[in-house]
Formats: structure tokens, C-alpha cells, sequence
């Protein structure tokens, strides 16, 4: 894996932990009942965006460090996913 591929790699997972930390803990200015006009009432009150990204961070860089190391050692390859091309190609016996 080239230092392209480690920099995409980690971008996908951070962007992945992102969208999944982000309603976490979220409080709705419905919620709250204090709606600003021309908001919705399902809109973050206090959206912690700036904490949010930290936590993505940390979260990311943990899966990356293991998603990485899977692929820099080898245990689990390309081939090893590509199940189409099992499928496609039929076994040859040396019979």
C-alpha cells in the first residue's frame, strides 16, 4: 500500500466513524423549545462539531492502525475477497 492509498484509506474510515458519531448525544432545538425561525425544529441546538471531529479522530486512527496492519501483513489479501472470480472461473481437476 502506497502512501496514497494508506492517506484514502484513512479518509474513508475517518468520513465511515464521522456519519456514525455525528447524531450521537445530539439535542434538537425541539427539544430544547427554542427554535430559531427559519430552522427546523429537528436542527442541532449545539451541533459539537468541532468535539464530534476530535472523537472521529481517535476512532479513525485506532481503525486505520488495524485495518493497515491486516494489509501491510498479508493475513487477508485481494485475492482472498474476490469471490466473483471463484465463481466465475471453474476448478480444472488434474485427473
Amino acid at each position: 500500500m502506497g502512501i496514497t492509498s494508506a492517506i484514502v484509506l484513512f479518509a474513508v474510515i475517518w468520513f465511515m466513524v464521522f456519519f456514525i458519531v455525528l447524531p450521537l448525544r445530539m439535542v434538537t432545538q425541539g427539544d430544547e423549545a427554542e427554535i430559531v425561525p427559519g430552522t427546523h425544529a429537528s436542527a442541532p441546538s449545539q451541533p459539537m462539531v468541532k468535539r464530534k471531529a476530535k472523537i472521529t479522530t481517535y476512532w479513525a486512527i485506532g481503525l486505520w492502525v488495524v485495518i493497515a496492519g491486516i494489509i501491510f501483513s498479508g493475513a487477508i489479501t485481494v485475492r482472498d475477497l474476490d469471490w466473483f472470480d471463484r465463481m466465475a472461473t471453474p476448478e480444472v481437476s488434474a485427473d
